[in-house]
């Protein structure tokens, strides 16, 4: 009798190779691995590899890092999501794609369950499930880690090491990290103490700002219907531009986030970011917002914001809010279009001019010397009116 197909999501790390392992072995599956490349920036062939060694039956590479940008990355920069004023969603985005991507290959391989190696106290396990129930609903969800006795990662880790599974971390260098074009996740090991300073080992892209250029550096990012599409006056493909500006980004330590944040499942986490191009792209998408859009949709705009990030973190991503939402942002961007001057320094980055055909700033009103166009003596009756609720 054949054995029952399903259908994981395969990173290559410590959870995923042992979960190979323990769907075969111990609850009789035959495993096709699925590895979706979002930007991770690692050679996909030589982790396809290493499942077939661990005794994946299939492995599948899939090279999404196109749609990724296109439908994930720039709705989420158009929206300005950020989890709790600090996180730029680079895993919580990636999850949704990742699972349709599952989806897809269980469907072709007539595979009756998906798995994924999201711990049992995670967000992630939350994302995956919410899109299979959403767009699968027949299909089983497995999830290891909710399952097994291997309750910490040195035990897994044992487990990887007397069974001859290759893993990429030790006991001593225990951090969990996920990274992908937008941005790195790191979490675990001495990261664990939220009054412990980050080692610097353990961020994964990022220069130590101590140690950057000190003279600053500008660039021009050029924007259309708030897109980015260009920089320093060259036109690049989406991917591309992510990568540069994440390199530039990284040689000044831009995008650092050491964050205690409040996870779907109820505990707060310890979690430290690296996002550059991320960091950087939003706020000159901002400031190239604030220069074409009228005072009440910028602000209004705003305001949706945190909810359009909640939605991403708590794996909502393929519900009629989020379509809704994306609809109304879309709308938004029509004007959106321009060149934004960014200027690098150590540790962050600032805008230091913009402008756009679509401009509403208009100096004949705002200046102070000669040209002046603006009616002061029409003022006072404004502020009159403004104040007539209040007056006693």
């Amino acid at each position: 009798m054949a054995r029952e197909k399903v259908i994981l999501a395969y990173s290559g790390g410590l959870d995923t190779s042992v979960a190979i392992h323990w769907l075969k072995e111990e609850k009789g599956f035959d495993v096709i691995a699925v590895l979706v490349d979002v930007g991770q920036g690692r050679e996909l062939k030589p982790l396809a590899a290493k499942a077939g060694k661990i005794g994946a039956a299939k492995t599948y590479c899939i090279d999404a890092k196109r749609e990724f940008v296109e439908e994930y990355l720039w709705p989420a920069l158009q929206a300005h999501a950020v989890y709790e004023g600090k996180y730029l969603l680079a895993t919580a985005l990636s999850r949704p794609l990742i699972a349709k991507k599952l989806i897809e290959i269980a469907r072709k391989e007539k595979a009756a369950a998906v798995a994924h190696g999201c711990t049992g106290k995670g967000n992630d396990q939350v994302r995956f499930d919410m899109a299979v129930l959403t767009l699968a609903p027949n299909l089983k969800i497995i999830a290891p880690l909710r399952e097994w006795d291997l309750t910490t990662r040195e035990q897994e880790i044992e487990y990887a090491q007397v069974r001859g599974i290759p893993v990429p971390v030790k006991k001593k260098n225990p951090y969990s990290i996920d990274e992908n074009l937008w941005g790195v996740s790191i979490e675990c090991g001495v990261l664990e103490d939220p009054d412990m300073a980050p080692p610097e080992d353990a961020y994964q892209w990022t220069q130590n700002p101590l140690k950057a250029p000190r003279k600053a550096m500008d660039i021009e990012i050029a924007f259309q219907r708030g897109i980015p599409y260009g920089l320093n006056g060259t036109k690049m493909e989406p991917i591309r531009l992510i990568q540069r500006l994440n390199e530039l980004g990284s040689q000044y330590g831009i995008g650092r986030v050491d964050s205690i944040e409040n996870r779907l499942v109820g505990i707060k986490s310890r979690e430290i970011y690296e996002a550059p191009a991320g960091t950087i792209l939003l706020q000159a998408h901002r400031e190239l917002e604030a220069l074409t859009l009228d005072r009440e949709l910028f602000q209004f705009k705003e305001s949706l914001a945190p909810k359009y990030a909640q939605i991403v973190y708590n794996g909502q991503w393929f519900t009629p809010l989020r379509e809704a939402l994306d609809g109304f942002v879309e709308k938004t961007q029509y004007r959106v279009s321009g060149v934004v001057r960014m200027r690098l320094y150590p540790g962050f980055a600032t805008c230091v001019g913009r402008s756009s055909h679509y401009s509403r700033y208009q100096k004949s009103l705002a200046t102070y010397e000669k040209g002046d166009q603006f009616d002061r003596r029409i003022a006072e009756g404004f502020i009159k009116v403004w104040g007539m609720p209040y007056k006693n």
